[in-house]
Protein backbone atom coordinates (compact mmCIF):
# COMPACT_ATOMS: atom_id res chain seq x y z
CA UNK A 1 0.00 0.00 0.00
CA UNK A 2 3.03 2.51 0.54
CA UNK A 3 4.18 1.99 -2.42
CA UNK A 4 0.47 2.52 -4.17
CA UNK A 5 0.97 5.76 -2.21
CA UNK A 6 3.66 6.74 -2.62
CA UNK A 7 2.94 6.66 -6.82
CA UNK A 8 0.59 8.97 -6.96
CA UNK A 9 2.61 11.93 -5.86
CA UNK A 10 1.04 15.38 -5.42
CA UNK A 11 -2.50 14.85 -5.95
CA UNK A 12 -5.03 17.99 -7.05
CA UNK A 13 -8.50 16.62 -5.83
CA UNK A 14 -10.76 19.15 -8.23
CA UNK A 15 -13.74 20.51 -6.39
CA UNK A 16 -16.45 23.49 -6.65
CA UNK A 17 -16.37 25.07 -9.51
CA UNK A 18 -18.87 27.76 -11.34
CA UNK A 19 -22.01 24.23 -11.89
CA UNK A 20 -24.97 24.63 -9.94
CA UNK A 21 -24.16 21.45 -8.41
CA UNK A 22 -21.27 23.84 -7.02
CA UNK A 23 -22.23 23.36 -2.97
CA UNK A 24 -22.18 19.41 -3.12
CA UNK A 25 -19.01 19.23 -5.26
CA UNK A 26 -17.53 20.88 -2.24
CA UNK A 27 -18.70 18.35 0.33
CA UNK A 28 -17.95 15.27 -1.97
CA UNK A 29 -14.11 16.85 -2.53
CA UNK A 30 -13.92 17.86 1.18
CA UNK A 31 -14.84 14.35 1.88
CA UNK A 32 -12.43 12.62 -0.33
CA UNK A 33 -9.85 14.66 0.59
CA UNK A 34 -9.74 14.36 3.86
CA UNK A 35 -10.23 9.99 3.36
CA UNK A 36 -6.87 10.63 0.92
CA UNK A 37 -5.25 12.27 3.74
CA UNK A 38 -6.16 9.97 6.06
CA UNK A 39 -4.22 7.44 4.60
CA UNK A 40 -1.02 9.36 3.50
CA UNK A 41 -1.72 10.80 0.02
CA UNK A 42 0.17 13.87 -0.55
CA UNK A 43 -3.53 15.56 -1.53
CA UNK A 44 -4.74 19.07 -1.96
CA UNK A 45 -7.52 21.07 -2.32
CA UNK A 46 -8.31 22.70 -5.54
CA UNK A 47 -11.55 24.83 -5.48
CA UNK A 48 -11.46 25.36 -9.65
CA UNK A 49 -11.62 28.41 -11.24
CA UNK A 50 -11.32 29.78 -14.40
CA UNK A 51 -7.82 30.21 -14.14
CA UNK A 52 -7.44 25.94 -13.39
CA UNK A 53 -4.61 25.80 -15.62
CA UNK A 54 -2.65 27.93 -13.72
CA UNK A 55 -3.52 26.79 -10.46
CA UNK A 56 -2.12 23.35 -11.75
CA UNK A 57 0.69 24.21 -13.35
CA UNK A 58 1.89 25.80 -10.58
CA UNK A 59 1.04 23.42 -7.99
CA UNK A 60 3.17 21.28 -10.11
CA UNK A 61 0.27 18.33 -9.31
CA UNK A 62 1.08 14.68 -10.37
CA UNK A 63 -2.27 13.68 -10.81
CA UNK A 64 -6.01 14.82 -9.93
CA UNK A 65 -8.78 13.47 -8.22
CA UNK A 66 -11.88 15.17 -9.99
CA UNK A 67 -14.82 15.89 -7.44
CA UNK A 68 -16.63 18.25 -9.60
CA UNK A 69 -20.03 17.76 -10.36
CA UNK A 70 -21.85 19.48 -13.07
CA UNK A 71 -21.07 21.83 -16.44
CA UNK A 72 -17.12 22.77 -15.92
CA UNK A 73 -16.60 18.77 -14.40
CA UNK A 74 -18.58 16.49 -15.97
CA UNK A 75 -18.98 17.72 -19.66
CA UNK A 76 -15.52 17.00 -20.29
CA UNK A 77 -14.12 20.46 -19.93
CA UNK A 78 -11.58 19.85 -16.73
CA UNK A 79 -10.77 16.84 -18.75
CA UNK A 80 -9.35 18.65 -21.58
CA UNK A 81 -7.59 21.17 -19.51
CA UNK A 82 -5.65 17.44 -17.86
CA UNK A 83 -5.04 15.97 -21.07
CA UNK A 84 -3.13 19.40 -22.41
CA UNK A 85 -1.59 19.72 -19.38
CA UNK A 86 -0.65 16.04 -19.50
CA UNK A 87 -2.21 15.02 -15.61
CA UNK A 88 -3.45 11.70 -15.01
CA UNK A 89 -7.16 11.93 -13.69
CA UNK A 90 -9.64 9.89 -12.51
CA UNK A 91 -12.76 9.13 -14.31
CA UNK A 92 -14.19 8.60 -17.24
CA UNK A 93 -11.90 10.72 -20.37
CA UNK A 94 -13.18 13.16 -22.40
CA UNK A 95 -15.72 11.39 -24.85
CA UNK A 96 -16.84 9.25 -21.66
CA UNK A 97 -17.77 12.58 -19.83
CA UNK A 98 -19.58 14.35 -23.19
CA UNK A 99 -21.53 11.09 -23.69
CA UNK A 100 -23.14 10.90 -20.05
CA UNK A 101 -23.32 14.21 -19.39
CA UNK A 102 -25.61 15.62 -21.93
CA UNK A 103 -28.75 12.65 -21.06
CA UNK A 104 -30.33 13.02 -24.74
CA UNK A 105 -27.02 11.94 -26.10
CA UNK A 106 -27.31 8.81 -23.56
CA UNK A 107 -30.53 7.69 -24.50
CA UNK A 108 -29.47 7.77 -28.42
CA UNK A 109 -26.61 5.74 -28.03
CA UNK A 110 -28.13 3.53 -25.36
CA UNK A 111 -31.12 3.20 -27.86
CA UNK A 112 -28.63 2.37 -31.00
CA UNK A 113 -26.89 -0.24 -28.89
CA UNK A 114 -30.14 -1.93 -28.20
CA UNK A 115 -30.22 -1.43 -24.59
CA UNK A 116 -33.81 0.11 -22.70
CA UNK A 117 -34.16 3.20 -21.98
CA UNK A 118 -37.96 5.32 -21.75
CA UNK A 119 -38.37 6.73 -24.55
CA UNK A 120 -38.17 10.85 -25.08
CA UNK A 121 -38.36 13.63 -27.02
CA UNK A 122 -36.62 17.19 -27.54
CA UNK A 123 -39.12 20.35 -26.39
CA UNK A 124 -38.55 24.07 -26.39
CA UNK A 125 -40.62 27.05 -25.94
CA UNK A 126 -42.27 26.25 -29.13
CA UNK A 127 -43.29 22.48 -28.51
CA UNK A 128 -47.03 22.08 -28.82
CA UNK A 129 -47.50 20.80 -24.88
CA UNK A 130 -50.07 18.34 -26.73
CA UNK A 131 -48.00 16.68 -28.96
CA UNK A 132 -45.79 15.65 -26.09
CA UNK A 133 -47.87 14.16 -24.29
CA UNK A 134 -49.87 12.34 -27.42
CA UNK A 135 -46.24 10.53 -27.78
CA UNK A 136 -45.17 10.20 -24.34
CA UNK A 137 -48.11 10.01 -22.27
CA UNK A 138 -48.93 11.13 -18.82
CA UNK A 139 -47.23 11.54 -16.11
CA UNK A 140 -43.65 12.44 -17.70
CA UNK A 141 -40.77 14.24 -16.84
CA UNK A 142 -39.32 17.15 -17.76
CA UNK A 143 -35.58 17.23 -17.83
CA UNK A 144 -32.28 19.60 -18.44
CA UNK A 145 -29.83 17.79 -20.43
CA UNK A 146 -26.73 19.19 -18.93
CA UNK A 147 -27.76 19.26 -14.99
CA UNK A 148 -27.20 16.24 -12.42
CA UNK A 149 -28.59 16.18 -9.20
CA UNK A 150 -32.11 16.54 -10.56
CA UNK A 151 -31.50 20.15 -11.27
CA UNK A 152 -34.35 21.73 -13.22
CA UNK A 153 -36.77 18.62 -13.32
CA UNK A 154 -40.20 18.15 -13.20
CA UNK A 155 -42.39 15.36 -13.02
CA UNK A 156 -46.11 16.66 -15.26
CA UNK A 157 -49.39 14.87 -14.34
CA UNK A 158 -50.93 17.43 -15.67
CA UNK A 159 -51.23 18.81 -19.87
CA UNK A 160 -51.76 22.83 -18.35
CA UNK A 161 -48.65 22.24 -16.28
CA UNK A 162 -46.30 21.09 -19.19
CA UNK A 163 -45.20 24.57 -20.80
CA UNK A 164 -44.31 25.45 -17.25
CA UNK A 165 -41.77 23.09 -16.80
CA UNK A 166 -40.10 23.12 -19.79
CA UNK A 167 -39.51 27.03 -18.80
CA UNK A 168 -38.62 25.76 -15.81
CA UNK A 169 -35.90 23.83 -17.42
CA UNK A 170 -34.80 26.24 -19.58
CA UNK A 171 -33.08 28.05 -16.94
CA UNK A 172 -30.74 25.79 -16.41
CA UNK A 173 -30.11 24.70 -20.15
CA UNK A 174 -31.28 25.25 -23.43
CA UNK A 175 -31.48 21.52 -24.19
CA UNK A 176 -34.48 20.14 -22.68
CA UNK A 177 -36.10 16.64 -23.08
CA UNK A 178 -39.65 15.05 -21.98
CA UNK A 179 -39.45 11.76 -20.82
CA UNK A 180 -42.22 9.04 -20.81
CA UNK A 181 -42.67 8.17 -16.90
CA UNK A 182 -41.86 4.79 -15.85
CA UNK A 183 -43.94 3.71 -12.78
CA UNK A 184 -41.99 1.35 -10.63
CA UNK A 185 -38.72 1.27 -8.38
CA UNK A 186 -35.79 2.99 -8.68
CA UNK A 187 -32.29 1.60 -8.57
CA UNK A 188 -28.42 2.91 -8.75
CA UNK A 189 -25.70 0.56 -9.54
CA UNK A 190 -22.22 1.68 -9.65
CA UNK A 191 -19.59 0.79 -11.53
CA UNK A 192 -15.65 0.53 -10.57
CA UNK A 193 -13.29 -0.30 -13.24
CA UNK A 194 -14.97 -3.60 -14.86
CA UNK A 195 -17.02 -4.07 -11.69
CA UNK A 196 -20.49 -3.18 -10.76
CA UNK A 197 -20.89 -2.93 -6.91
CA UNK A 198 -24.50 -4.62 -5.70
CA UNK A 199 -27.29 -2.59 -6.14
CA UNK A 200 -29.20 -0.29 -4.47
CA UNK A 201 -32.98 0.67 -4.46
CA UNK A 202 -33.74 4.30 -3.84
CA UNK A 203 -37.24 5.07 -1.98
CA UNK A 204 -38.61 8.37 -1.49
CA UNK A 205 -42.27 9.48 -0.48
CA UNK A 206 -41.38 12.68 -2.72
CA UNK A 207 -43.08 12.27 -6.40
CA UNK A 208 -39.27 11.19 -7.27
CA UNK A 209 -35.55 10.94 -6.28
CA UNK A 210 -35.47 14.92 -6.86
CA UNK A 211 -32.95 17.33 -5.20
CA UNK A 212 -34.41 17.79 -1.96
CA UNK A 213 -34.84 13.63 -1.06
CA UNK A 214 -30.98 13.48 -2.62
CA UNK A 215 -29.64 15.91 -0.24
CA UNK A 216 -32.46 17.33 2.06
CA UNK A 217 -34.52 14.80 3.46
CA UNK A 218 -34.19 12.48 6.09
CA UNK A 219 -37.12 10.21 4.57
CA UNK A 220 -35.01 8.79 1.97
CA UNK A 221 -34.77 5.13 1.97
CA UNK A 222 -31.51 3.00 0.60
CA UNK A 223 -31.68 -0.28 0.31
CA UNK A 224 -28.96 -2.25 -0.10
CA UNK A 225 -28.84 -5.21 -0.40
CA UNK A 226 -31.62 -3.63 -3.17
CA UNK A 227 -33.94 -6.56 -2.07
CA UNK A 228 -33.79 -8.06 -5.97
CA UNK A 229 -33.32 -11.86 -6.41
CA UNK A 230 -29.71 -12.98 -7.35
CA UNK A 231 -30.91 -13.44 -11.02
CA UNK A 232 -32.42 -9.64 -11.27
CA UNK A 233 -29.63 -8.22 -9.42
CA UNK A 234 -27.11 -9.69 -11.82
CA UNK A 235 -29.36 -8.57 -14.69
CA UNK A 236 -29.58 -5.22 -13.10
CA UNK A 237 -25.62 -4.97 -12.69
CA UNK A 238 -25.20 -6.51 -16.58
CA UNK A 239 -27.25 -4.47 -18.25
CA UNK A 240 -25.81 -1.17 -15.97
CA UNK A 241 -21.96 -2.23 -17.35
CA UNK A 242 -23.25 -3.02 -20.69
CA UNK A 243 -24.65 0.98 -20.76
CA UNK A 244 -21.23 2.46 -18.62
CA UNK A 245 -19.27 0.70 -21.74
CA UNK A 246 -21.61 2.10 -24.65
CA UNK A 247 -20.98 6.09 -23.34
CA UNK A 248 -17.27 5.10 -23.32
CA UNK A 249 -17.01 5.68 -20.02
CA UNK A 250 -13.91 4.36 -17.73
CA UNK A 251 -13.00 4.36 -13.95
CA UNK A 252 -16.22 4.66 -12.13
CA UNK A 253 -19.48 6.25 -12.13
CA UNK A 254 -23.31 5.46 -11.69
CA UNK A 255 -25.97 3.95 -13.47
CA UNK A 256 -29.71 4.83 -12.65
CA UNK A 257 -32.57 2.70 -13.57
CA UNK A 258 -36.40 2.08 -13.10
CA UNK A 259 -38.14 -0.99 -13.07
CA UNK A 260 -41.71 -1.21 -14.28
CA UNK A 261 -44.49 -3.46 -13.07
CA UNK A 262 -43.03 -6.05 -15.54
CA UNK A 263 -40.07 -6.46 -14.04
CA UNK A 264 -38.19 -4.93 -17.02
CA UNK A 265 -35.00 -2.72 -16.30
CA UNK A 266 -34.69 1.06 -18.07
CA UNK A 267 -32.01 2.57 -17.81
CA UNK A 268 -32.38 6.61 -16.84
CA UNK A 269 -28.99 8.35 -17.16
CA UNK A 270 -25.37 7.69 -16.04
CA UNK A 271 -23.04 9.82 -14.07
CA UNK A 272 -19.45 10.16 -14.69
CA UNK A 273 -18.29 11.97 -11.23
CA UNK A 274 -21.15 10.89 -8.98
CA UNK A 275 -21.16 12.39 -5.27
CA UNK A 276 -18.92 11.10 -2.63
CA UNK A 277 -19.82 12.06 0.32
CA UNK A 278 -19.65 8.95 3.12
CA UNK A 279 -23.63 8.95 2.85
CA UNK A 280 -23.64 9.12 -0.71
CA UNK A 281 -24.68 5.78 -3.17
CA UNK A 282 -21.49 4.77 -4.21
CA UNK A 283 -19.71 4.90 -0.68
CA UNK A 284 -22.81 2.84 0.15
CA UNK A 285 -22.61 0.26 -2.61
CA UNK A 286 -18.90 -0.35 -1.49
CA UNK A 287 -19.33 -0.79 1.67
CA UNK A 288 -21.59 -3.68 0.36
CA UNK A 289 -19.22 -4.96 -1.49
CA UNK A 290 -16.55 -4.96 1.70
CA UNK A 291 -14.70 -1.34 0.84
CA UNK A 292 -14.17 1.30 3.38
CA UNK A 293 -14.70 4.75 2.14
CA UNK A 294 -10.75 5.49 2.30
CA UNK A 295 -10.31 2.16 0.10
CA UNK A 296 -12.47 3.20 -2.32
CA UNK A 297 -11.08 6.83 -2.70
CA UNK A 298 -7.25 5.16 -3.39
CA UNK A 299 -8.97 2.68 -5.55
CA UNK A 300 -10.86 5.40 -7.64
CA UNK A 301 -7.36 7.29 -7.37
CA UNK A 302 -5.71 4.16 -8.96
CA UNK A 303 -7.93 4.41 -11.69
CA UNK A 304 -5.95 7.79 -12.73
CA UNK A 305 -2.68 5.95 -13.58
CA UNK A 306 -3.40 3.61 -16.79
CA UNK A 307 -5.71 6.82 -18.51
CA UNK A 308 -5.79 6.32 -22.14
CA UNK A 309 -8.53 8.91 -22.86
CA UNK A 310 -9.97 9.59 -26.34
Amino acid sequence: MTATIQKFGKVAVLMGGRSAERQISLRSGEAVLAALQSQGVDAHKVDVSRDIAQQLTQGQFDCAFIALHGRGGEDGEIQGVLNSLAIPYTGSGITGAVLSMNKALSKDIWQQSGLPTASFCHVNKETEPQAVIDKLGLPLFVKPVNEGSSIGMTKVVKAMALKAAIDSALVYDDEVIAERWIDGNEYTVAVLGQTALPVIQLKTPNDFYDYDAKYEANTTEYLCPAGLNEQDEAECQALSLRAFAALRMTGWGRIDLMRDGAGQFYLLEANSIPGMTDHSLVPMAAKQAGLSFEQLTIEILATSMNKADS
